[in-house]
């Protein structure tokens, strides 16, 4: 009698708990601009995970592998998560992109976010290249692998140029466009950090045009 008494309270304080956080959570949403903040990133990056989840076996259906090909299907899969959060994306100078064969997109890089305003543009046959530890990322990476994204390492110079010197042929070889943020990491702050020159060499090395 007594454990069951035990267990009941046990039962009867985390529902009690639950409650709380349903009834907090609405009132946080409301009142809390900073809470509101974290969980709709929160929240981002776990419907990503989500959807890559999803485009795993989807990419080996279609493809059966790794493929450039892939990188169209998981533009369908992300494109949707603009409305999700109200935005409204204006698109200017898509002209820029009418160029036939491969080119090297340049862009400047913010946050993970970036990732609904790349989905709204991406030319055909375009990849990304991307730091190496997104490729352990769980099933993001692996979506990210067989979209044909190109891992970089930032830490091995020599590692980083035989990457860009096999993406140069891979360009010219499999009509393929590269999209490069020459940053190299994030800027929270908006403002533009001096560009690597590694965007650069992969264009002179499969030349082709910047974006």
């Amino acid at each position: 009698c007594s454990a069951f008494s035990i267990s009941w309270a046990r039962m009867a304080f985390l529902w009690m708990v639950v409650l709380f956080l349903l009834l907090l959570f609405p009132v946080l949403m409301v009142w809390s601009s900073c809470f509101k903040y974290y969980f709709k990133i929160i929240f981002y990056n776990a419907w990503v995970l989500c959807l890559a989840t999803v485009a795993i076996p989807l990419c080996l259906l279609k493809s059966r592998g790794r493929s450039v090909e892939n990188m169209r299907l998981l533009q369908c899969l992300l494109w949707h998560i603009k409305y999700m959060y109200g935005l409204k994306l204006e698109v200017t100078g898509l002209e820029h992109f009418q160029v036939k064969g491969p080119f090297v997109v340049i862009s400047n890089h913010q946050s993970s976010l970036d990732l609904m305003g790349m989905m709204e543009v991406l030319p055909e046959r375009c990849v990304q290249i991307a730091k190496k530890e997104l490729l352990y990322a769980g099933s993001l990476g692996v979506a990210c692998w067989l979209g044909g994204i190109i891992f970089i390492d930032r830490k091995s110079i020599s590692d980083a140029k035989s990457v860009m010197a096999e993406a140069a042929q891979t360009m010219v070889k499999d009509n393929v466009r590269v999209w490069v943020f020459p940053e190299g990491t994030r800027n929270a702050d908006g403002d533009i950090l001096p560009f690597k020159k590694g965007a650069f060499h992969l264009a002179v090395q499969a030349q082709v045009s910047s974006v």
